[in-house]
């Protein structure tokens, strides 16, 4: 009875250091974002979606920094989603127990805890300091970099679990390999599939280390892929240490921008990631 009362004691002591632990660490990140929102709401206005970003003491907005952020996160998604669902593809169906699948499940557990900084200074080397100047293609193949390897997990993954009674039902029919991935196992492995791309775009929406090496930044509006171009983490994170009032209202409001597209992002993400589940 005593070694019950002990265990017990000991049990309801780990939960509570736990719960308590855990509320520290959420009330850190309500005052956060409490004061994200407080900081950022005060400078939300039609402007901020339709001007500029303006010179010190100017009026302006964040217009030209949201275009090309989203130009960039949208070529840096397209060129590196396919590529990671070709290549998870080939891990789960084609050579799950293959030496050359190993290589690359370790090659891209590296990249995926790789700090986004280093691939900045990759694609610096591999483009900037070859073409001689900053650009748009060069920030988007950085961001394409780190979405390749979020998007390739999430596929072999998702793969892995469709039940192979469905490929061996379908090849039975008479269905060629390619087929049965296509028909079958992309189709139950759809929300996934598209919960992995989504976790992608979260993840790089709020990139401002690559971008500071491959595509610096442009004050004006620009939709020239070989020039250099405005993104809004680097403009908050320019404005955010600038000593002007009005930019640095500016980095608040962007920063917020930010933090809701991730926000909604992942909640769409778990939100197929639990509906998948519950199939």
């Amino acid at each position: 009875m005593s070694l019950y009362g002990s265990r017990r004691r000991a049990n309801i002591l780990a939960a509570a250091l736990c719960w308590a632990a855990a509320i520290f660490g959420l009330s850190w990140l309500v005052m956060i974002l409490g004061a994200l929102v407080y900081e950022g709401a005060k400078g939300l206005s039609p402007d901020v979606f339709t001007q500029m970003t303006p010179p010190p003491g100017g009026a302006g907005g964040l217009l030209n920094a949201m275009a090309g952020s989203l130009i960039m996160s949208v070529i840096g998604v397209a060129v590196g989603a396919p590529l990671g669902m070709l290549a998870g593809t080939y891990m789960a169906e084609y050579g799950r127990y293959s030496r050359l699948t190993v290589a690359i499940r370790f090659i891209n557990d590296i990249l995926l805890s790789a700090p986004s900084i280093v691939i900045g200074l990759f694609v610096y080397e591999l483009m900037v300091a070859r073409m001689g100047h900053f650009s748009a293609i060069s920030g988007s193949v950085a961001l394409a970099i780190l979405v390749i390897p979020v998007v390739l997990r999430t596929t072999e993954d998702m793969l892995l679990l469709v039940p192979g009674s469905l490929r061996e039902a379908a090849t039975a029919l008479g269905l060629p390999r390619s087929y049965v991935i296509q028909r079958v196992a992309y189709r139950a492995a759809k929300s996934g599939l598209v919960t992995g791309v989504l976790l992608a775009v979260a993840r790089v929406s709020g990139e401002t280390a690559p971008l500071l090496f491959t595509s610096l930044n442009n004050q004006f509006w620009s939709l020239d892929l070989n020039a250099p171009m405005a993104s809004l983490p680097v403009v908050i994170f320019q404005f955010a240490l600038s000593p002007y009032k009005d930019w640095q209202q500016l980095a608040w409001t962007g920063a917020l921008l930010v933090t809701v597209t991730v926000l909604v992002l992942s909640i769409a993400a778990r939100t197929l990631s639990r509906q998948r589940t519950s199939k």
